[in-house]
């Protein structure tokens, strides 16, 4: 694929060229066009059939490197990395995966991720949220109920809501991983709309759970949450 056509792809719209590329080799990367060890050719090379400067190529390999997906060594070159090493959380390669259709077992492997990460967010957001995060997550929980999950909005609006539930823990380390599973709710629950046409609302398991944080009860919040997830996991499936 040249620059050109992977510029005419909406989604790049608007990207500079060395991300365009970024995201064009990610995806190839991901996909399995790629496969580790496998080995780009030099960068004056690479930038000339792709008609790209060295700089923007250069800039394209730094951001692939920063995700874990190569890895660049003197006299060796550059390769890809094996999978171990790829940051399949960054949330950039959670959109380069889902652009196409991502491997079952990945998906799979975020639900237990989030099935050990906001069961326990839940249960603390019970104890330490104030007045501010009901709030918020009364505005996401209006924004499902106006857009629905079809839309960009109520897709925004359901990553709202998890990223508020993460927020009221009051712990700076699980804030630091509200942006990777923000971007999980967005891409699982995108998917799952492309790919059923008439799928279950989840938005009363969302509304139970709000209740079960709002009313301070952190075994309901927990079970309310791991309903939430195994529902959205059995839709996914077609279950």
């Amino acid at each position: 694929m040249t620059m050109g056509t992977a510029c005419a792809d909406k989604t790049t719209v608007g990207l500079r060229i060395h991300q365009a590329l970024a995201r064009e080799l990610g995806i190839a990367i991901l996909s399995g066009e790629y496969n580790p060890g496998d080995a780009f050719g030099g960068e004056i090379e690479q930038s000339e059939a792709r008609g790209i400067s060295r700089t923007a190529y250069r800039e394209a390999m730094r951001i692939l490197t920063a995700k874990g997906l190569l890895e660049s060594r003197p006299k060796a070159g550059t390769h890809v990395t094996p999978r171990r090493h790829w940051n399949l959380l960054d949330p950039e390669v959670l959109e380069w995966m889902f652009s196409g259709t991502p491997d079952e077992r990945f998906i799979v492997d975020l639900f237990e991720l989030r099935g050990v990460i906001e069961p326990a967010a839940a249960e603390f957001a019970t104890l330490r949220h104030d007045e501010s995060d009901l709030a918020r997550m009364d505005a996401a929980l209006e924004g499902m109920r106006l857009h629905g999950l079809r839309t960009f909005q109520g897709q925004a609006a359901d990553q709202d809501f998890h990223t508020a539930l993460i927020d009221a823990t009051r712990n700076e380390a699980l804030a630091s991983l509200a942006s990777s599973v923000s971007a999980a709710v967005r891409w699982t629950t995108r998917f799952k709309q492309q790919r059923h046409k008439r799928p279950r609302d989840p938005l009363p398991e969302h509304e139970t759970l709000r209740d079960a944080i709002a009313s301070r009860q952190p075994k309901r919040a927990r079970v309310a949450m791991e309903d939430l997830l195994r529902l959205a996991l059995a839709d996914m499936r077609g279950e």
